[in-house]
C-alpha cells in the first residue's frame, strides 16, 4: 500500500482542527476528522474521535472475523467516540457544543469497510473513474438530494457549512456503515471539506492518476485548495493499493 497524508491549517484559520491517522498491519486503517466548535474545541473533538476510533479498532478487530461482526465493531467505535466527546464537552466548559465529523476506511482483504458521519468524504478511483462513496450529512447535500437546489446552486449556498450529523453533539448518533470492494490498483482518497469545497472530484482524480507518489498527490491537492483561498483547514489521505503491507501514524 502506497500511502500519503497531509494536513494543513490553510490560509485563514488560527488553528488546525482536523485530525487523521493511518495504520498498516494485517489490515489497513484510515481515519479523517474535521472538528467543529471554534477555538480549541474542534481540535479536541477531532483528536478524541481519531484516537477513540483507532484504539477500539486495534483492540477488537481481527481479519478472520465475519463481516457483520466487523461492522458491529466499527459501530461500537463510533458510538464510544461519540460518548467520550459528548461527556468531555459537558465536563469542560470551553468545549461546550464541540463536535466532529469522522470518516473511516478499514481494508481487510479485498473489502473496504466504511464508517462515516458528517461531511468529510471518501472517494474511490477505479479504472480511471472516481466515485464519492460517502454521502455528505449536511444541509446543502440534503437539499440537493431532495431536488430543492442544484449542484451549481450549492456552490454559493449561504449555509453551506451546516452539517446535520456529527460526533459529540448529541448522546444519540446515526452512523453510515457499509462495505465496498477494494482491489489492486484502486486508489482511496479521504479528505475533509477544506479540500472538497475547493477542489472537485475530477481534479482529485486527475492528480491521483497522474502523480505516482501518494505523498506528492496530497501535497498538490493541498496546494490547489490553498491557491483558491485556503479558507479552511485541509486534510487529505491517499492510499494506492498495490497488495503489500508497515505501520505508521
Amino acid at each position: 500500500m502506497d500511502i500519503g497524508a497531509m494536513s494543513h491549517i490553510g490560509k485563514v484559520r488560527d488553528i488546525n482542527e482536523d485530525s487523521y491517522c493511518f495504520l498498516e498491519k494485517d489490515y489497513d486503517l484510515f481515519i479523517v476528522a474535521d472538528g467543529l466548535g471554534g477555538h480549541s474545541a474542534g481540535e479536541v473533538a477531532s483528536l478524541l474521535a481519531v484516537d477513540n476510533i483507532r484504539d477500539h479498532i486495534i483492540k477488537y478487530i481481527s481479519v478472520n472475523m465475519e463481516k457483520q461482526l466487523i461492522k458491529g465493531i466499527i459501530y461500537e467505535a463510533f458510538h464510544k467516540a461519540n460518548e467520550n466527546i459528548y461527556l468531555y464537552s459537558k465536563e469542560n466548559f470551553f468545549c461546550d457544543g464541540m463536535g466532529t465529523t469522522a470518516t473511516l476506511a478499514l481494508r481487510i482483504g479485498s473489502t473496504l469497510y466504511i464508517g462515516h458521519i458528517g461531511d468529510s468524504r471518501a472517494y474511490i478511483i477505479r479504472d480511471n473513474n472516481i466515485e464519492q462513496i460517502t454521502l455528505d450529512h449536511s444541509l446543502v447535500a440534503e437539499l440537493i438530494r431532495s431536488g430543492n437546489i442544484t449542484e451549481a446552486e450549492a456552490i454559493k449556498y449561504p449555509w453551506k457549512n451546516i452539517i446535520t450529523r456529527a460526533l459529540g453533539i448529541d448522546e444519540n448518533i446515526k452512523v453510515d456503515i457499509f462495505t465496498v470492494s477494494f482491489l489492486p490498483r484502486d486508489i482511496l482518497v479521504l479528505c475533509t471539506d477544506g479540500l472538497s469545497n475547493f477542489v472537485d472530484k475530477y481534479e482529485i482524480e486527475k492528480v491521483a492518476l497522474e502523480v505516482n507518489d501518494s505523498n506528492e498527490v496530497c501535497e498538490r491537492l493541498v496546494s490547489m485548495a490553498n491557491k483558491r483561498g485556503g479558507y479552511d483547514n485541509i486534510t487529505v489521505l491517499v492510499a494506492k493499493y498495490n497488495g503489500r503491507s508497515t505501520e505508521s501514524r
